[in-house]
C-alpha cells in the first residue's frame, strides 16, 4: 500500500535553559492569528540556529506548546503567549505535542508533499489549459483546409 501513516503526536516536557538570544525559537498562532485551521494553539515556527531550543534538539518545527512553567497556552492571544515566554525566568519547561511523524510506503522524497514545487491541483490546471489548446488547434485545422487557413 502506497501513501502515508500518520503515527499519534507524542505529549512530553522539554526543559530548557535561556541563553543569551533567548530560548532560540520563534512562535506563531493564538486566538487572533491561528496558524491551523480551527485551532488557536501555539506552534513553534523557527527554531534558530545555535540557540538554547537548537542545543537542546528535542523541540522540532511545527510542534504545538501546550504550556510553559504549567500556564496552559489553548486560548490566548498570541501577544498574550508572547509575554508568556518572555516573562517566563531563566529555566524554562514546555509541555509539547509535537508534530505527527509520517510513516510512507513506497518512494520516499526529500521534501514533504506540502513543499513540492508544483501541487496536484497546479498540474490539473496545466493539463485542462493544455487540452484547451489543443481542442482550438483542431478546431481551427478541421474549420480551415491547409488552402483556406489564415494566420492566428
Amino acid at each position: 500500500m502506497n501513501g502515508s501513516v500518520h503515527s499519534m503526536p507524542t505529549v512530553g516536557d522539554i526543559q530548557l535553559k535561556r541563553g543569551p538570544a533567548g530560548l532560540g525559537f520563534n512562535i506563531v498562532g493564538g486566538l487572533d492569528q491561528q496558524y491551523v485551521l480551527n485551532d488557536s494553539g501555539i506552534y513553534v515556527a523557527k527554531i534558530k540556529e545555535n540557540g538554547a531550543a537548537a542545543l537542546d534538539g528535542r523541540l522540532q518545527e511545527g510542534d504545538k506548546i501546550l504550556a510553559i512553567n504549567g500556564n496552559r497556552l489553548e486560548n490566548l492571544s498570541h501577544s498574550a503567549a508572547v509575554e508568556l515566554f518572555r516573562s517566563a525566568g531563566e529555566d524554562v519547561l514546555l509541555r509539547v505535542q509535537q508534530r505527527p511523524t509520517i510513516h510512507q510506503n513506497g518512494p520516499v522524497s526529500s521534501r514533504p508533499e506540502s513543499d513540492a514545487p508544483v501541487s496536484s491541483l497546479g498540474i490539473l490546471f496545466g493539463m485542462a489549459a493544455a487540452a484547451a489548446v489543443i481542442t482550438v488547434a483542431v478546431v481551427y485545422f478541421k474549420r480551415f483546409p491547409p488552402g483556406l487557413r489564415k494566420p492566428i
